[in-house]
């Protein structure tokens, strides 16, 4: 019996993440949209490519959330995007208003699902999500690490001429501009970074990946990254589906691991069947544990502009 994955928002980033899910066959997709006729739409196409794929697997677009009933995994990708100009943080009382409604049906009809959040700002998106599903902490999770550190490694790829799959690195901390990617833990070929770039060009590596995203958005000019967080968010998916018990860098809520209690941030985690099943914590040497004290900083400065917004969030 295939599982079952909803996805909320029929923008770029769901439309891609249903569009992915549908062609690999292992789940149905429900996807939903306040849009009449959006979801419903994009469903139909892709359904329509299925035997072109070899997909038998349904694509289900709905305005409602009926539907979504007993799904494995509900992904919120629904709010709005940034513009040029705009940082993640600014988008927060809007998209604290729409992941609240979203959550409240997506847990009463899927009570036994994971969740995993795409909407920014990502931490504190995830942190109301907790809030409001009433699920353990295990069974949401924010997509976060695993596209940071995509995107460095691929400019560290661009810069050393490397294949992206021989660079083994990771990025830590809040999904904004003070995310934490980590070079003394990177290594290229298995040799340490630091041997093989100058420290001039890591630090323009470094900076352009906390900025990767306002990159696109400058590009674009209308909307948003939406390829590589869908392709984010489908490696936590099927880490969950398929039990990988995969090491993915996830916006994860920490008590006591690294220092941290009740807060979401970027760590690494293994996800399996049962969701978030273990924080993986290592020893922090001073310059990652600064950073990543400056980056859980301004997480904390985001969940309180949060409170002041919504005082019901959880401490």
């Amino acid at each position: 019996m295939r599982r079952k994955v909803t996805i909320v928002g029929a923008g770029n980033v769901g439309a891609t993440t249903a569009q992915r899910i549908f062609d690999r066959g292992y789940a149905d997709v429900i996807l939903v949209d306040i849009v009449e006729g959006l979801p419903q739409g994009k469903a139909l196409d892709m359904f329509e490519s299925g035997p072109i794929l070899g997909s038998d697997a349904k694509c289900i677009g709905t305005n409602t959330y009926k539907e979504t009933a007993e799904s494995d995994i509900v992904v919120v990708t629904s709010g709005i995007a940034r513009k040029p100009g705009m940082t993640r943080d600014d988008l927060l009382l809007t998209n604290m208003k729409i992941v609240t409604s979203v959550v409240e049906q997506t847990a009463l009809y899927s009570p036994n699902s994971v969740h995993i959040i795409v909407t920014n700002p990502l931490d504190a998106m995830a942190q109301k999500a907790l809030d409001v599903t009433g699920f353990p902490s295990s069974r949401v999770v924010g997509m976060a690490g695993i596209l940071d550190t995509s995107r460095f490694k691929y400019f560290l790829s661009q810069e050393l001429k490397v294949p992206v799959k021989n660079i083994n690195t990771l990025v830590l901390g809040g999904h904004g501009d003070t995310m934490v990617p980590m070079p003394n833990r990177t290594t290229v070929n298995g040799k340490p970074l630091n041997q093989i770039i100058k420290k001039e060009k890591l630090d323009l590596i470094i900076d352009r990946t906390r900025k990767g995203g306002a990159e696109i958005v400058k590009l674009l000019e209308k909307g948003s990254a939406f390829y590589a967080p869908a392709a984010s968010g489908i490696e936590m998916a099927e880490s969950y589906i398929k039990d990988l018990k995969k090491t993915l860098p996830c916006a994860a809520y920490l008590n006591g691991e690294y220092g941290v209690k009740n807060l979401y941030a970027g760590v690494p985690v293994i996800i399996g069947s049962s969701g978030v099943e273990k924080v993986v914590e290592f020893t922090l040497n001073k310059y990652e544990k600064e950073n990543f004290d400056l980056s859980i900083k301004a997480v904390k400065a985001l969940i309180a502009k949060a409170k002041e917004i919504d005082p019901k969030l959880s401490n």
